[in-house]
């Protein structure tokens, strides 16, 4: 077992090295240029996201498929994610985070663009749709689809299920001393009870719970910067200086360069928002919608929400902490960093931290099920449906007690690995995106109906 955790170690760092960071950051990039920088239509995913009304055939409102989206993106990535990126990287970090953000929201829009496109309606009506779909009818490359569904179903029960429930009970034990078994036959019977009435089921939890727990987390950081109000202006300053100069020990943060303030911060921004990997198309694929460009509006607010707005407030919470007490703080990396900074306000700031990353963490739990599930539909038929569910609930049980050093780093890796079949389908897809882009957005045609045709019967 050491053995292959210390190849699954070296795999990761090959994976997630140089190459694959410059990959999905130029990605980003190109679609943003080539998309004729399609953020500048944020506002109009914002409004077109809040709406109510009953559009298009799906399975889900567009809202309930961006919460959806949201409830697996955000989660302790935007919390303690952060916190290690300053660790290593230093206060320049949370820009180059925050700009990943801002260019990752050309290629979320790509991805719900493909997957509107290419979905398929099945024969008891529901919607399925993600990269896979757009390999095997877009690209025709069906043997990229099955492999794209092999790494989303294994890094699913990693990343999505086990380690999530295994931070729960950790910080159920350290603060409340309530043990992990206890804590996982909850959690279970909690995912159970929600993801056994399938997507629209999740999409209803998922719309009541990500507004919550997104603004009171928002509200918790505030009321930290509220604390540290004279050194706000300071920390915005630092993390814009840093971010292009080098920076010197001391004053509570350690030496780092340009290119590591860069490294880190690229690659938080990514793994927070995943735009590039494929997951979020998945469930965007299921909005009731009148054509893709609506829906993809709808989902590219997705990035926005995570990183540039709470990752962002995290990244101000931490450097604005460590300048206020650089001895107290100086030392500490990941959540042990979050916790004491936090912690400055007494009562309310570790009750905000606490209440956040339960509501995180369960989140995610509900919104990986629904994509390593079609990702199994996929892969062998409706009759795995319920196995799978099944197999997820128990892994939340299994994921509570248990260490899980190598089941994180295995998800880490099969992460980077489904996001190379989704970086292929939006490259050499990306005419079909601007094509659908052109019709619906730049001709001022978004509330056009897109033609029957494109929803194909399995």
């Amino acid at each position: 077992m050491e053995t292959l955790h210390g190849f699954v170690l070296g795999l990761n760092e090959w994976l997630w090295g140089p190459p694959m960071l410059v990959l999905l950051v130029g990605v980003h990039v190109f679609l943003t240029f080539r998309l004729r920088f399609v953020q500048r239509h944020l506002w109009t995913g914002i409004k077109l996201s809040f709406r109510r009304s009953q559009e298009g055939e799906g399975d889900v409102s567009q809202f309930g498929a961006l919460a959806t989206a949201l409830a697996a993106t955000i989660g302790t990535g935007n919390i303690v994610g952060v916190a290690t990126a300053v660790a290593l990287g230093g206060p320049g970090a949370v820009l180059w985070c925050w700009l990943t953000g801002v260019f990752g929201i050309a290629t979320k829009y790509a991805e719900a663009v493909l997957a509107v496109k290419y979905r398929v309606k099945t024969s008891d009506g529901t919607m399925l749709g993600g990269p896979m779909y757009a390999l095997h009818r877009g690209l025709k490359a069906r043997w990229l689809a099955l492999l794209f569904c092999v790494f989303t179903a294994l890094a699913g029960f990693g990343i999505g299920c086990m380690v999530q429930a295994n931070s729960i009970s950790s910080l159920m034990k350290t603060s409340l001393g309530i043990p992990a078994w206890a804590t996982g036959a909850f959690l279970a019977l909690l995912t159970g009870s929600v993801i056994l009435g399938g997507v629209r089921w999740i999409a209803a939890i998922c719309e009541r719970l990500v507004p919550f727990m997104a603004v009171f987390y928002v509200l918790g950081c505030l009321v930290v910067l509220a604390f540290n109000y004279e050194y706000l202006a300071p920390a915005v300053k630092l993390i814009c200086a840093h971010a292009f100069t080098p920076m010197a020990a001391g004053g509570g943060f350690a030496g780092a360069t340009v290119m590591a303030a860069a490294r880190y911060g690229v690659a938080r921004g990514l793994f927070s928002n995943e735009s590039g990997l494929g997951s979020a198309p998945i469930v965007a694929a299921a909005a009731r919608t009148r054509n893709p460009v609506r829906q993809a509006l709808v989902s590219s607010t997705g990035t926005f929400w995570d990183t540039v707005v709470v990752c962002a407030v995290s990244g101000l919470v931490l450097v604005s902490s460590l300048i206020r007490n650089p001895v107290g703080l100086g030392h500490l990396t990941g959540a042990d960093l979050t916790q004491a900074a936090f912690g400055q306000v007494h009562v309310v700031g570790p009750v905000a931290l606490s209440v956040s990353l339960l509501v995180f963490v369960f989140s995610t739990i509900l919104g990986w099920s629904y994509y390593g599930e079609r990702a199994c539909e996929y892969l062998f038929g409706k009759a795995a449906i319920r196995p799978y569910r099944l197999l997820w609930v128990l892994g939340t049980f299994v994921g509570a007690v248990t260490k899980l050093a190598f089941v994180w780093d295995l998800a880490d890796a099969m992460n980077a690995l489904m996001a190379i079949p989704n970086l292929v389908a939006l490259l050499l897809l990306s005419g079909v995106v601007v094509a659908e882009t052109r019709t619906y957005l730049w001709s001022g045609s978004l509330d056009a109906e897109a033609p029957a045709g494109e929803l194909a019967k399995d």
